[in-house]
């Protein structure tokens, strides 16, 4: 056949720990169909600083695969939340071959059409909370590039039409295709009058969705004769594939027919038409290429010696669980991202009579439905039951129904399906399913009722259950319960939800307590954060003491908005808001930093040398309000003013010594006592915020610099000033009245007042 290669490729991003799902990067790809290999080019490389990071340290990078959907992972080994389906996905481990950078390859043959999606990221960290800006941090990018390589002009075949085919030497296979439309029961593929030199040296595969595999099934068709090969519960609205392969070592040329024949289950013993004459009758895609194959609305090409089609009768059986029900459509309705109730014509109260199965359907859009929770509950009307003891069981099975006549059997699963088994009775009315990530498509459900006896189930007679069916896309589980925040997120184009815990609970709901904060724990680390802003009381009454109103107003609004900022910042249950978080978030940092910046202006004294110091206070309010709002937590953002003000202290204090000829601030108590210890505090201070402050132990450490900064307050905040020693101007002795004070002349505007002498009358 004739191949064509794609190329695929996805820009650069930066990997994270793994703490929750929401901290993983998703990258989303579509694989053509008639694809037979796909290989993923896995690129990972360090940065630090805009450098190649060869100093970083070596960190695996873990990514997963899965087709449909997004792959539900659980690297830290958690619990998943009751009546979680948890989907399979394939994890692959990189590991580092170069300094700074490593590639690894992930190879699929014959994948499944559609969409792909790839999870990746970092081992979890000891949760450091590191100062932005403080050093240049190692980044990891992580870079997939897909390379997929396709078949074209796969011939296809038509139900009830013989295709011919010889197969010379140089050939060792032959693929085919045929499109299997809805209410089928069973594919029927069959080779006839193969001629080779060993008899019928081949080998018969088929597969759905994808050109077969050496695990497909398969049929050696020397040991079997006729050379049938019988799929039962096909998928429906899709495309099957048969290869048949030479048996190796086979030489010479194998001549051969093959014909499909699909089974309509609504009418169990008729085969479907053997030519149709439009695509809307088999419901199969407009348009298709085909290797000598028909094109749909064609009359069949004529005959040849090497590709021949035409009808051939061939005898149906009936076999068990080819009949199938009506499908009973659902009603979408649409509520928000990821909020769809799937509504039941004349329900939700669903009657399941005791001799058929019930069906109902769920179509989730692609791409757009994938990045939810697809929610199932079925309830059960005891009062229906009339006494008898009935079990209605549930499947849910993907593109598929599973309608089996053994109404004994209560699996969901056959050779070529897996399906989800709920079940309802007296005792246990209720039951749930919830599957994260679901494959779009459709979804079955089947119900059926069962009575039980004591030597199992059988089919119950005259009892009609009646059951409350809820069907239902959110985003998250039980929206993360109350420890945890749904997160809607965004990769390119493509949308999913995830749960971010807190307070110490994991797993893909929040509902994992292995390591999860006591609600005293929780009491104590708020109170710890909110009551060490106490501190801040000395440095208020110092600053009142010293005739520092405005620096001990700075103080009080710090220590307000710090401690209800801490208390609606924890984690857990323990929370209280008077405001918006971002609010107080503004207010608390915006506070801590003003207090820095009028201590330290405070200390220059710069009174007598700037006449207006106090737009100096207004210049750094509104400087550190421009640096919060540009980045909040940017080192140099919040470093910058800061040291500005220091270096209007330094400058200050070196003018003083110049003039006065001795070091200032003059007495040796005033450093012994006051400035050293207060400097010594504020770098303590300093350290333990950038450097050992992590999440475990955030709500000590974070307590403990409240207490230093305020503490280094007290101590640096400096005297009182005292009065100056020069004599001003005696003030005039006034009386019990006010004096008016009338230029004569200037009031009758005879001359220039000021060229005139005043003569001012003064009355009392």
């Amino acid at each position: 056949g004739l191949f064509v290669t794609d190329y695929f490729t996805r820009t650069p991003r930066k990997l994270s720990p793994f703490r929750s799902f929401a901290s993983i990067e998703l990258f989303h790809f579509h694989i053509p169909e008639d694809t037979v290999i796909a290989v993923w080019n896995l690129i990972t490389f360090k940065e630090q600083g805009g450098t190649f990071g060869d100093q970083c340290p070596d960190r695996s990078i873990t990514v997963y695969f899965r087709s449909g959907a997004p792959s539900v992972i659980n690297p830290l080994h958690t619990h998943f939340p009751r009546d979680t389906a948890v989907p399979g996905s394939f994890a692959l481990t990189l590991t580092w071959t170069l300094p700074n950078r490593t590639t690894g390859v992930f190879n699929v043959t014959s994948p499944l059409p559609g969409d792909w999606f790839l999870a990746a990221h970092l081992p979890k960290d000891e949760g450091k909370i590191s100062v932005k800006g403080l050093y240049e941090e190692c980044q990891y990018l992580f870079q997939p590039q897909l390379i997929v390589q396709r078949l074209v002009n796969i011939a296809v075949l038509y139900p009830g039409h013989i295709t011919e085919q010889s197969m010379a030497l140089h050939n060792r296979s032959c693929l085919y295709k045929v499109f299997v439309p809805s209410y089928t029961s069973r594919v029927l593929v069959e080779v006839l009058r193969c001629r080779g030199a060993e008899g019928c040296p081949l080998w018969l595969r088929v597969r759905a969705k994808a050109p077969p595999l050496h695990n497909s099934t398969t049929l050696d068709c020397r040991e079997h004769t006729p050379c049938q090969l019988a799929q039962d519960l096909p998928f429906w609205q899709h495309w099957y594939y048969v290869l048949v392969e030479k048996h190796p070592g086979v030489l010479g040329t194998v001549s051969f027919q093959v014909t499909v024949q699909l089974t309509d289950c609504s009418r169990p013993n008729l085969a479907r038409p053997p030519f149709l004459p439009s695509s809307a009758s088999m419901n199969m895609p407009h348009s298709f290429g085909s290797a000598g194959g028909l094109a749909l609305g064609d009359s069949p090409p004529p005959t040849s010696s090497n590709d021949t089609k035409h009808p051939v009768p061939i005898p149906v059986t009936s076999h068990a669980g080819e009949r199938c029900w009506p499908v009973r459509p659902t009603l979408r309705n649409e509520l928000d991202t990821f909020s769809v109730h799937f509504y039941i014509f004349f329900g939700p109260n669903v009657s399941v009579p005791p001799d058929r199965p019930a069906v109902f359907v769920i179509n989730l859009l692609p791409v757009l439905d994938s990045g939810g929770v697809l929610n199932l509950e079925l309830r059960l009307n005891v009062s229906s039951l009339c006494g008898e003891n009935v079990t209605v069981f549930g499947c849910l099975n993907h593109e598929v129904p599973l309608t089996t006549s053994d109404n004994t059997s209560v699996t969901c699963e056959t050779e070529s399906l897996a399906g989800f088994l709920l079940s309802v009775n007296a005792t246990a009315s209720l039951s749930r399913l919830r599957i994260p990530y679901p494959q779009t498509g459709s979804w079955y459900l089947s119900l059926r009722s069962l009575c039980a006896t004591e030597h199992g189930f059988e089919p119950c007679t005259n009892v009609t259950a009646e059951v409350y069916l809820r069907a239902y896309l959110s985003p998250c589980i039980n929206d993360c319960g109350i420890y945890g925040q749904c997160k809607l997120l965004r990769t390119n184009n493509y949308l999913y939800a995830a749960c971010e815990c807190k307070a110490g609970w994991n797993g893909w709901g929040c509902t994992d307590n292995a390591e999860a904060f006591s609600y005293g724990f929780q009491l104590l680390s708020t109170l710890l954060l909110c009551l060490s802003n106490v501190m801040f009381v000395p440095p208020v009454a110092i600053a009142v003491r010293s005739h520092y109103l405005l620096e001990a107003a700075v103080y009080i609004f710090t220590m307000f908005f710090s401690t209800f900022y801490h208390a609606c910042d924890q984690p857990g249950i323990v929370v209280f808001c008077i405001m918006e978080y971002d609010v107080l978030q503004f207010c608390d940092f915006l506070g801590s930093l003003m207090s820095v910046w009028v201590t330290v202006i405070a200390m220059a004294r710069l009174q007598p040398i700037v006449k207006q110091a106090s737009v100096l206070y207004l210049l750094g309010a509104m400087l550190l309000s421009m640096a919060l709002q540009m980045d909040r937590h940017g080192l140099w953002n919040l470093l910058g003013p800061s040291l500005f003000a220091l270096g209007i202290m330094a400058v200050a204090w070196t003018a003083r010594t110049i003039r006065r000829r001795h070091c200032y601030p003059p007495t040796w108590k005033r450093w012994a006592f006051y400035l050293c210890p207060g400097a010594l505090i504020a770098a303590a201070a300093v350290l333990l915020y950038a450097f050992v402050e992590t999440e475990e132990n955030y709500f000590y450490i974070h307590s403990i610099w409240h207490l230093l900064i305020a503490g280094s307050v007290g101590f640096l905040l400096p005297p009182r000033a005292k009065p100056s020693r020069r004599l001003g101007p005696l003030p005039r002795r006034k009386g019990c009245g006010y004096q008016l004070c009338v230029n004569e002349q200037e009031e009758l505007g005879l001359v220039d007042p000021a060229v005139a002498s005043i003569n001012s009358i003064c009355t009392s």
